[in-house]
């Protein structure tokens, strides 16, 4: 099981998410690219809350192919390109987190690769 470590000397977390998460000894690790809000049939999944919506299902079903789940997260970065999407991003998040979450990053990029995609979401799980 991942423990999740928030301190007293630091900043409570904003949103649903840990400020350290330890992963225990012999632990199968996953890696997930980066995952955008694109449809299995490759059309952009809509506007930005469809797109961030989109981009967690995505993140979701690599870790089941996988075996995992939301609560194996340890590591997620989340890319926008609006900084008034920050709020999309961490509704979609409440929505499926447990237990505090993982480490979670968001920042603001100018674009990602495709000039139509607002949400690019990357994660690091772990399974004991």
């Amino acid at each position: 099981m991942l423990k999740k470590h928030n301190p007293e000397g630091v900043v409570k977390p904003f949103a649903s998410y840990s400020q350290g998460v330890e992963v225990p000894p012999n632990a199968r690790w996953l890696h997930v690219a980066g995952q955008v809000g694109v449809d299995p049939d490759g059309r952009i999944a809509g506007d930005s809350a469809k797109q961030v919506e989109r981009a967690w299902q995505n993140v979701l079903a690599v870790l089941a192919e996988a075996g995992m789940g939301p609560e194996d997260l340890v590591r997620v970065n989340v890319y926008i390109t609006d900084p008034r999407d920050v709020e999309l991003n961490r509704e979609a998040w409440r929505k499926i987190s447990r237990n505090g979450g993982p480490g979670i990053t968001m920042v603001t990029v100018k674009r990602l690769s495709h000039p139509d995609w607002t949400v690019e979401i990357e994660a690091v799980a772990a399974r004991a």
